[in-house]
């Protein structure tokens, strides 16, 4: 059995739905044991063969902690096969277009570059004003910003499906 992580960072708990998806496809592979958790719950990544790592995006930026996650560990997620994915706009169309091209934060992409993930993706995000606080309201109230749910699960277990394939060449999903 392959040992996977997938650690995210969410405020809202949409990112943890994704990851929690993205489990579920691993796992369904029969060869690959995954623990799911949120990063503040990774102490120690070493029982891991490989790492998959996402985090919400607020104006550009991984949360912290996830950030802090993978800077932390840089040198040990340069040791295995590592997937990266931020989660976060809102609306229709490809998530890259609705963020002009953006795909990871510019400050984190130093140790990305050093890491070498084997994919970065980027999926639509969960957005809903009942969460929001009177500051982010008024945020994306500025910045005319959509709400709502546009997640695209297809999208995220045909990516989770490409880990399962990288680390389980073997494996036919039919």
């Amino acid at each position: 059995m392959i040992r996977v992580l997938v650690a995210y960072a969410t405020k809202h708990n949409s990112t943890s739905e994704i990851a929690s998806v993205i489990g579920q496809t691993l796992r369904q592979s029969g060869q690959i044991q995954v623990d799911v958790k949120q990063v503040e719950n990774v102490h120690d990544i070493t029982p891991y063969q490989a790492v998959v790592l996402g985090s919400a995006v607020y104006m550009g930026q991984w949360r912290d902690e996830a950030a802090e996650l993978l800077k932390k560990h840089e040198q040990e997620l340069a040791q295995r096969p590592v997937w990266l994915f931020s989660s976060g706009p809102i609306g229709a169309g490809d998530p890259k277009t609705l963020l002009k091209g953006w795909v990871f934060p510019e400050a984190l992409q130093p140790y990305a570059d050093h890491i070498k993930p084997r994919d970065t993706a980027l999926f639509h995000g969960k957005l809903e004003r009942d969460w929001m606080n009177l500051f982010e309201k008024a945020a994306i109230t500025f910045v005319h910003a959509s709400t709502g749910d546009s997640r695209d699960w297809d999208m995220i277990r045909n990516w989770a499906s490409g880990i399962v394939e990288a680390l389980v060449p073997t494996y036919d999903e039919a």
